[in-house]
């Protein structure tokens, strides 16, 4: 196990490389394709030792004898597993063997880091150092100009330059292709120092407008550099940068960015096939070159009903001018970026579902910092290609946000990972190397297509299918690492479901009339996400539901008074959970209690990870859990809403001591907050909504709880602490 480690290291070593050459050098491109279908075989085998750790982790919990024999008895038995694992790993050496011969026709690098194509040698540096007071009354406007290939920011930029008015108002306009002249004009022998010499004396007590196009550069260091430099003009100057990274934009801009839109649909009417183009003047201009003198309709309606990747595509035109803005991506985002292509277009993406879609196929770096949770790892990753214009329409809320992504950025990833990725429809021609899928139509031609594939890792089903179809993939797709079956019919999961032992994200949300889940489901140990919100008639939770040991995100519905008694297995490694909508529920994992010190007295027993909690329509529910002192140094948000019986809030609740963001919402018999209050140091937001004479109490008798809090919501309104403070003050 320990060389086959070493060897899928050595594979994604030259991965990187490889993903870089292929596109100037198309022999790669099969290569590579073994290259990568070897390394999922070798990750399998790797997760099947995994599984087998967890397996050992639940059976050394487990104090049944007869679980134990079963164990043996089943296809854990160590000596099979052991004869399988050996044939397995020798078959992915010999193939590795054979395709490492062919490596050094290509000249591969082996690394596993990202490195910046642009910088192959040590950054030129120059002397100039501005002195403390030289330049200090001298400003420089930086106005950038924000927005995704193709939209138009070089054109608006030109406009500016050009404009009559602007031409009278700078003694000096330079653009960068024009600075560019000026370093190859000059002597080669000219050193850094005198080229930035004769910058400043270009530039001295000039009011001068630069722009600098298509800006990729996010180095804060470098940008402060090259502003020195400038500060020698005139008062006044100007500088327009373009870029299609906001983080570029933050760091350069001293005033408010200039967000590019699309065009509207009324501007794009002169022009043929428009809800394609989706605003982009670019895209229009390349379908517009592909029409252009073609006067027979078979051509139009070709061009009309066929993605624009499958469009023959020049330099200049708006694939290559977006495929810019991907190959600048870090590998592990234009993994990201791929994954985002099987769901259909103006998908809204919701980020906690994403982060744990991506994080179930590995692709979640580890960060260097050991506080630094997977699901935060994600959520950079979102800001970042949220930053670089990959995804649009932002909408913000209190524990998540969603987006979409562009059509025209859809086909971008549609065209990079087609080989990999596929939508399937009746007429769709999947690849065999096909392994993650969305399912959008149903019938004997979706069926006939699915049967020709074998290692599948992903299977999204937009529509309700059969369940023989169900069935089928379960029993044949053994690899499956996601499986959503979100909004689908049928009253009861197959048994067959425990044999996916790489499952990491299972989705049952939406199913109404599923009233049981098998026992098998317990034998998931690698479920890390099982999504069962709106399930309104689950009887109830498995009891072996603490076996699911690396389970980390748990929403859940369900008509029983209990979810389950002594979960502790499960809830260990859970960082989100959300149960909702159970108007029978009275407990939350009963006979967990037993677990925990006396009340009053601190806990020490339950070691739980839970970050996020949110309870929503609990009806019956009438305290909160004792055992959620396990989260003490963990949970960061407590939402409770719809909780028509909660009387009061636990006297522990003070313990909560990571607490940053508390919400009661319409929990109206709730009539006061806890003692010790101030204690939650970390608290930074408290919504207090549908609760009158909590609400009350806050603004009077407790106020002094809640006076170090920062963001204060009281009946839908911004309570501020200081002005109400001052009232009551005896000074």
């Amino acid at each position: 196990m320990t060389k086959l480690k070493d060897t899928v290291s050595a594979i994604k070593a030259v991965l990187l490389d490889a993903e870089e050459k292929q596109a100037s050098d198309h022999r790669l491109s099969h290569w590579l394709k073994q290259l990568k279908d070897v390394l999922k075989e070798a990750e399998d085998v790797l997760d099947e030792f995994q599984y087998r750790v967890l397996q050992k982790e639940v059976m050394k919990r487990c104090k049944s004898t007869c679980k134990k024999v079963r164990y043996f008895f089943s296809g854990s038995n160590p000596l099979v597993f052991r004869f399988e694992m050996a044939h397995k790993i020798k078959r992915i050496r010999e193939r590795v063997d054979d395709i490492s011969a062919l490596k050094a026709k290509f000249n591969l690098d082996a690394r596993l880091e990202d490195r910046k194509t642009t910088m192959h040698r040590r950054d030129m540096t120059h002397s100039f150092i501005p002195s403390q007071n030289q330049d200090a009354d001298r400003i420089v406007s930086v106005i950038p100009i924000v927005g995704i290939g193709g939209l138009g920011k070089t054109t608006l930029a030109k406009l500016v330059y050009n404009d009559e008015q602007v031409v009278r108002h700078f003694q000096l306009k330079i653009l960068i292709t024009e600075i560019l002249k000026l370093a190859i004009s000059i002597d080669e022998n000219l050193s850094i120092d005198q080229l930035q010499m004769r910058l400043r004396e270009l530039i001295k007590d000039k009011k001068f407008l630069l722009v600098l196009d298509d800006v990729w550069n996010d180095d804060c260091k470098k940008w402060i550099e090259l502003k020195n430099l400038l500060l020698g003009g005139g008062n006044g100057s100007k500088i327009i940068v373009t870029t299609r990274n906001s983080f570029v934009a933050d760091i350069m801009s001293t005033t408010e960015c200039y967000n590019l839109d699309g065009l509207s649909q009324n501007d794009c009417l002169s022009l043929e096939i428009v809800k394609k183009c989706k605003g982009i003047p670019l895209a229009m201009s390349t379908l517009a070159g592909l029409l252009y003198s073609k006067v027979d309709e078979r051509e139009w309606k070709f061009v009309r009903d066929n993605e624009i990747w499958n469009l023959e595509q020049k330099e200049g035109d708006i694939l290559p001018a977006l495929k810019l803005s991907y190959t600048q991506l870090p590998f592990h985002l234009k993994q990201c970026l791929a994954f985002c292509s099987i769901f259909p277009k103006d998908f809204e993406f919701n980020s906690l579902y994403l982060i744990q879609f991506w994080m179930a196929h590995g692709i979640l770096q580890s960060s260097a910092n050991e506080s630094q949770e997977l699901e935060d790892v994600g959520d950079l990753y979102i800001k970042e290609l949220l930053a670089r214009s990959f995804f649009q329409d932002f909408r913000n809320e209190e524990l998540l946000y969603t987006f979409k992504m562009h059509d025209l950025v859809h086909d971008l990833a549609l065209s990079i990972a087609k080989g990999e990725y596929s939508v399937v429809t009746k007429k769709s021609t999947l690849a065999a190397e096909v392994c993650h899928l969305s399912i959008l139509e149903s019938g004997q031609e979706v069926t006939t297509q699915l049967e020709r594939l074998s290692k599948v890792h992903t299977i999204i089903f937009k529509i309700e299918q059969p369940m023989s179809i169900v069935k089928a993939c379960i029993s044949r797709f053994k690899f499956l690492r996601v499986l959503d079956l979100c909004k689908s019919s049928f009253e009861v999961l197959p048994n067959s479901i425990g044999t996916l032992k790489h499952l990491r994200y299972l989705d049952l949300s939406g199913n109404s009339i599923i009233k049981q889940l098998p026992d098998s489901i317990c034998k998931l140990h690698s479920l890390q996400t099982l999504l069962l919100g709106g399930c309104n008639n689950l009887e109830q939770l498995p009891k072996g539901i603490k076996d699911i040991i690396s389970l980390r995100f748990l929403i859940v519905t369900t008509k029983h008074t209990c979810l389950s008694e002594k979960a502790v297995g499960c809830l260990d490694s859970l960082r989100f959970l959300w149960i909702g909508e159970c108007e029978n529920l009275k407990f939350l994992f009963e006979g967990m209690e037993g677990l925990m010190e006396m009340e009053g007295e601190d806990n020490q027993d339950l070691k739980l990870s839970l970050q996020n909690l949110i309870i929503e329509g609990l009806p019956k529910l009438k305290v909160l859990p004792q055992w959620l002192q396990g989260s003490a140094n963990t949970l960061q948000l407590l939402a409770i809403m719809e909780c028509e019986n909660l009387k009061a809030l636990p006297e522990w609740l003070p313990r909560l001591k990571s607490l940053h963001i508390l919400g009661i919402i319409e929990c109206p018999k709730l009539s006061s907050l806890s003692k010790g209050m101030e204690d939650l140091t970390a608290l930074s937001q408290l919504t207090i909504d549908g609760c009158p004479d909590l609400s009350r109490k806050c603004r009077e008798e407790d106020l002094h709880k809640i006076a170090h809090v920062p963001l204060i919501y009281l009946e839908g309104t911004r309570f501020t602490i200081e002005k109400k403070m001052a009232s009551v003050s005896p000074y």
